[in-house]
C-alpha cells in the first residue's frame, strides 16, 4: 500500500532495452511496456526526474565468477541490444545509466545524480523483477531512499521468481501498489 510520495521522486526504469524485452516473459511485455510510459508521461507532467537504465554485462568482472550453469540459453547479441525499447520515450533531460551489474547503483553516477536532484524517493520499475529491480531497490534501501514499487510496471522471466520478490522482499523495504495508484499519489 502506497501511504505517500516524497516532494522529491525520481521514477527508475530498470532494462526496458531492445534485448531485454525479446526473452519470454511471465506477463505480456505490452502490459508493462504500457504502464511503464504511463509513469513516464506521470512523471515528466510532474516535473520529477525520470532514470533510464540499460544493462550491458559485456566483459564485467561478475560474469566471469564460478557458479552453477545458467538456465538461460546463450545469446548472441543483436546490435541494438542496448537500445531503450521505442516504447518508452525518453527525452534528452532524462537521466541514463547503464549499469553491469544486477543493480544500478553500483560503480554509476545514478545515487550523484539523484543526489544533485535532491531526490529522497524513487518510484521502480522494469525488467527483472527480482533481478535488475530487486538488486537495484536493495542499493537503493542501503543509501536510504524511500521506496515505492510499480508492481504492474514490472515483470520477470521466472513467474515464482517475480512473485517471491513482490510478496516478501519488496514490502520490506518499501511501498507496493499498482501504477494508477503511484499516479493518483504522485498528482496529490
Amino acid at each position: 500500500m502506497i501511504t505517500a510520495l516524497d516532494k522529491n521522486t525520481a521514477l527508475i526504469l530498470i532494462d526496458l532495452q531492445k534485448g531485454i524485452v525479446e526473452y519470454p516473459l511471465a506477463h505480456p511485455v505490452q502490459d508493462v511496456l504500457a504502464n511503464c510510459a504511463k509513469l513516464v508521461a506521470a512523471f515528466r507532467k510532474a516535473g520529477q526526474p525520470i532514470v533510464i537504465v540499460n544493462v550491458n554485462t559485456a566483459g564485467a568482472t561478475w560474469t566471469k565468477s564460478r557458479k552453477d550453469p545458467s538456465t538461460a540459453p546463450a545469446r548472441t547479441y543483436k546490435a541494438d541490444w542496448l537500445e531503450i525499447t521505442p516504447e518508452i520515450e525518453t527525452q534528452p533531460d532524462d537521466i541514463f545509466i547503464t549499469k553491469h551489474t544486477w543493480g544500478a547503483f553500483f560503480e554509476t553516477a545514478l545515487n550523484d545524480e539523484l543526489k544533485k536532484r535532491e531526490v529522497t524517493g524513487i518510484v521502480i520499475g522494469g525488467i527483472s523483477t527480482s533481478i535488475g529491480v530487486e538488486g537495484t531497490a536493495r542499493q537503493a534501501s542501503e543509501l536510504g531512499y524511500n521506496i515505492t514499487f510499480a508492481t504492474d510496471a514490472m515483470t520477470d522471466m521466472i513467474l515464482t521468481a517475480h512473485e517471491h520478490s513482490q510478496k516478501i522482499i519488496f514490502p520490506r523495504i518499501g511501498e507496493t501498489g499498482t501504477t494508477d495508484e503511484v499516479i493518483a499519489e504522485l498528482t496529490r
